[in-house]
């Protein structure tokens, strides 16, 4: 009994729901950040998108059950290890679909709009355009967008352009890196597209190249939201964590290299120096959207794009004389 409880939690996986996270980056960049409602709404709407990501998981283990059969890492989970059948998956999909659906609905119909919508991609994902090559890592990404707008959705507030942008160019990154990772631990001859179609269509130098554009675009668009004008009025020090940024990105390009890992979420939880570069810059980004103000007292005094430059004007000497004298002559 037990043991096929522990198959049903590994069918949903829970240790994806971190990537849930990205519901809260509306939250913690706006002014309700302060309120506790929105704190509340925000859990809410982060539980719904992990109960419809979960769905999303069994569903899509359901129809590939011969696929990952042949996978080294993916056979080993439930479905295609056999300790739970596709029709098991297949219900708990649905009831993890209405349970997250159900818990959308009494939130903002702008969040109960875009949950759904996350969900109908994921199933047309699921259905086929996984086999459609660029197009399943751009679905991906729209997929984490999603979960940002979500988030905004839920306690209505605006999101920045910057960060949207950040948010899916940055997980194409991830998302390119993924089927890097992939072709590592499959590059026996053929065996990639024995798995799965559209990795025979992946090859190495076409991913290399593709994560290089994507990630310096990703970082190109983080700089640009921390010099926003909105930003800097408000959390003018974020820009001082982006060494952690660079570093996070080139460590992730080269931990894919190895064919260790399966994907960015093993990467993240397995790798000690990327889990500890992760955890640093979430700590210091929280210290800066609570306590900023108080922050960039003890760091350098930068100007920032569109400001002029402090200019200190001298007295000349004649105003200097009058001045003093005018000090001298003064009635006391």
């Amino acid at each position: 009994m037990l043991s096929k409880v522990w198959a049903y939690i590994e069918l949903i996986r829970p240790a994806q729901w971190v990537k849930n996270v990205f519901v809260f980056a509306a939250l913690g960049f706006s002014e309700e950040r302060y309120d506790p409602q929105s704190f509340l709404t925000a859990i809410v709407a982060f539980i719904s998108f992990s109960l419809l990501s979960s769905s999303v998981y069994a569903f899509n283990d359901m129809r590939d059950a011969r696929e990952d059969a042949l996978h080294p890492t993916k056979r080993k989970r439930p479905v295609p290890s056999g300790r739970v059948s596709p029709g098991e998956a297949g219900i708990i999909a649905v009831l993890l679909a209405i349970a997250g659906v159900g818990l959308a609905w009494p939130l903002p119909r702008g969040f109960l709009l875009t949950a759904v919508t996350y969900l109908a991609l994921n199933l047309f994902y699921s259905l086929g355009a996984k086999r459609l090559v660029l197009l399943d890592i751009i679905l991906i990404a729209i997929g984490f967008v999603l979960r940002a707008l979500g988030g905004a959705a839920a306690i209505e507030v605006d999101v920045s352009a910057w960060l949207i942008i950040c948010t899916f160019t940055l997980c194409l990154f991830l998302g390119f890196g993924k089927r890097r990772c992939e072709l590592a631990m499959l590059d026996a001859p053929g065996q990639a597209a024995s798995y799965r179609a559209t990795l025979a269509l992946y090859t190495p130098d076409l991913l290399n190249q593709l994560l290089a554009v994507t990630g310096g675009i990703a970082v190109i668009t983080f700089l640009l939201y921390t010099l926003d004008p909105h930003t800097t009025t408000t959390f003018r020090p974020l820009i001082f964590t982006t060494p952690l940024v660079f570093y996070a990105i080139f460590r992730y390009a080269m931990l894919i290299e190895t064919g260790r890992h399966p994907g960015p979420t093993d990467i993240l939880i397995s790798d000690r120096p990327f889990l500890v570069t992760a955890v640093l810059w979430l700590v210091l980004t929280a210290v800066i959207v609570y306590r900023g103000k108080d922050v960039e007292r003890y760091l350098p005094k930068l100007r920032w794009p569109g400001t002029p430059p402090a200019v200190k004007t001298a007295m000349s000497p004649r105003k200097t004389e009058a001045s003093l004298t005018g000090a001298t002559n003064a009635t006391p």
